[in-house]
């Protein structure tokens, strides 16, 4: 078994298990470092979307940094079984809501909206640019939309009224992110 450990805040310092697996890849810890980066400044009181959660050290991240809420969705069981030992280890389950379904799914039912998604599907699968069609809709205008895919997978520059704010280069992933037309920064 592998594990990771939360980057800062009230659960700094603590493991996170992780998955096993060839469908596994867990987000590195420089990739997870930038991403908080990015956003260090807006997590803060938000509503996080974790859309393929896998082990959900995003969202757990993101609750840790003070984030008001996390939305884990996997539609794997041993992914859900690891988010919720991780959130009870980190005890941070209050904060958290844990849906196992897949994200279209997740995407039909959801009314809640959110300030920020993070989106790591299986890479070169057409997950990514398929949940980018359907995501903004649940986001509130303010928020920021966060893909992690490899630098050979296409995307578009925008996907409804959310558009390209910027890319991020680390080796063979790129991070690009995502924001409202009318609040570019």
């Amino acid at each position: 078994m592998c594990f990771m450990r939360v980057i800062t805040g009230s659960a700094r310092g603590r493991r996170l298990e992780t998955l096993e697996g060839e469908d596994v890849r867990p987000t590195t810890d420089r990739i997870k470092e930038a991403v908080f980066s990015i956003i260090q400044f807006e997590t803060e009181g938000r509503n996080f979307l974790d859309l393929f959660a896998g082990s959900g050290q995003m969202g757990i991240e993101a609750l840790s940094r003070g984030a008001k809420s996390a939305s884990f969705v996997d539609n794997a069981k041993k992914s859900l079984e690891t988010v919720k030992r991780n959130l009870k280890a980190t005890k941070l389950e209050n904060s958290a809501k844990v849906f196992a379904m897949d994200f279209h799914s997740f995407l039909s039912m959801n009314s809640q909206r959110f300030d920020i998604a993070f989106l790591d599907p299986p890479y070169r699968t057409g997950m990514l640019q398929d949940a980018l069609e359907l995501v903004p809709e649940a986001m509130n205008d303010t928020g920021v939309i966060i893909a992690e895919n490899p630098l050979d997978e296409e995307i578009l520059s925008n996907y409804g009224d959310f558009v390209l704010d910027r890319q991020y280069r680390y080796g063979k992933i790129k991070i690009t992110t995502f924001r409202h037309k009318d609040f570019q920064r």
